[in-house]
């Protein structure tokens, strides 16, 4: 047992399914106010729709250096966790962290309470071994990520930004590993930018259709056209925007019933060739030029998820990068893809740098959620050198 692992287990165990947080984070705030860091809670969010507390807890900390103006290195993670689903098809309990195989298993063993674990014992023994650091360590943790994240980090954020707090660099403790630990650092993420469109027509007989608007009929060309625009060809570091209709619904389950009204949701993935304007902009100039002399009509609901952010090749990539071949002898990749995480309101909010890094995510959100133990206490010493080189 090390200390990583000790941390890991007694996190893991908390039943924190998003958004309970249990006592996650009055577990790290004793440690590391015993370490010299300030901490504190901040609550967002309204009573729920019966009137209990829907509060969201967030916890900030802060150990300041001995020079004001030297950098602060934030890191920033979560203690949510998605539900387990049937617990009986798991091989060991999900909140039993049980360590078997040279592996920890539960919910949160990988996305992402050892990488919570793994910084807050890195930050530790920097301290211990640094006394006299010149830059500041920081920690934002949240129960709000994996769920519909509105009172989490963005609201802390902000908050550390009318306040005035400054945030020069930030590591996400995500699990961004593919096969190895380390091989892979996310330095940037796509935009997302989610599209509920409704096209309303009139509702009648199949037989008689003069009768009746088929809103599908009146959709299927504007849709067709939405799916073959070609966006972009992305860039050097991100790969091109995407468009990807997810669901689509309409009518009344009847085959002899013209539906009056048809919905359709759908997404873009974007990079930084083109932004949230621009991509509502081209697709409402689709849909004008299909509708405009349709008797159908169309709306479209807009939600935007995330900006994309991108972190380039300086000191602190190359902090992190130089840290996992010290520790594992791997030449990490630089990656922008796959999801989103809580960097994409981190970085245009507190305008840091800022990098995903942590253990394998071969196992996030499944059945036996699972990762090496091995892997932790070499992620904690890759953090403890990212701390050395940005810090001192």
């Amino acid at each position: 047992m090390t200390p990583t692992l000790d941390l890991s287990i007694e996190l893991i165990k908390q039943p924190s399914v998003t958004p309970d947080d249990k006592d996650c984070q009055n577990i790290l705030a004793k440690r590391l106010t015993q370490a010299g860091f300030d901490c504190e809670f901040m609550y967002f969010g309204d009573a729920d729709d019966k009137g209990n507390n829907a509060q969201i807890k967030n916890l900030w900390a802060i150990k300041h250096g001995r020079d004001a103006d030297a950098p602060v290195l934030c890191f920033a993670g979560h203690t949510d966790v998605v539900p387990t689903g049937d617990e009986t098809r798991w091989t060991y309990p999900p909140f039993s962290a049980t360590v078997a195989d040279g592996k920890l298993w539960g919910r949160g063993a990988s996305d992402m309470k050892t990488g919570v674990a793994s910084f807050i014992v890195a930050a530790e023994n920097f301290i211990k071994n640094h006394r006299n650091h010149a830059g500041s360590i920081a920690l934002l943790i949240t129960a709000d990520e994996e769920g519909v994240a509105i009172n989490g980090t963005v609201k802390v954020a902000e908050a550390l930004k009318a306040r005035g707090q400054k945030m020069d660099y930030c590591l996400v403790g995500e699990p961004s590993s593919t096969h190895t630990l380390g091989d892979v650092i996310k330095n940037g993420r796509r935009g997302s930018l989610n599209a509920k469109l409704t096209v309303t027509g009139k509702q009648g007989h199949i037989a008689y259709p003069h009768l009746a608007i088929n809103p599908i009929h009146a959709l299927a060309p504007a849709l067709d056209e939405l799916v073959a625009t070609h966006w972009d060809d992305g860039n050097a570091y991100f790969p091109a925007t995407s468009m990807q209709i997810s669901n689509i619904q309409s009518g009344t389950g009847a085959t002899n019933v013209i539906g009056g009204s048809c919905q359709v949701l759908f997404n873009f993935r974007y990079c930084t060739e083109n932004t949230a304007e621009s991509l509502m902009a081209k697709t409402h100039q689709i849909f004008d030029k299909h509708f405009e002399h349709s008797k159908a009509s169309y709306e479209i609901e807009w939600t935007l998820s995330g900006v994309p952010f991108l972190t380039e090749k300086g000191e602190f990539v190359d902090a992190c990068c130089q840290a996992i071949h010290a520790v594992t002898g791997t030449t990490a990749e630089l990656s922008t893809s796959g999801g989103t995480s809580d960097g994409r309101f981190i970085a245009p909010i507190m305008n840091a740098q800022v990098v995903e890094l942590g253990v394998l995510n071969a196992t996030i959100h499944q059945v036996d959620e699972h990762v090496s133990v091995a892997d932790l206490d070499n992620l904690t010493s890759i953090y403890e050198k990212i701390l050395e080189k940005m810090l001192l």
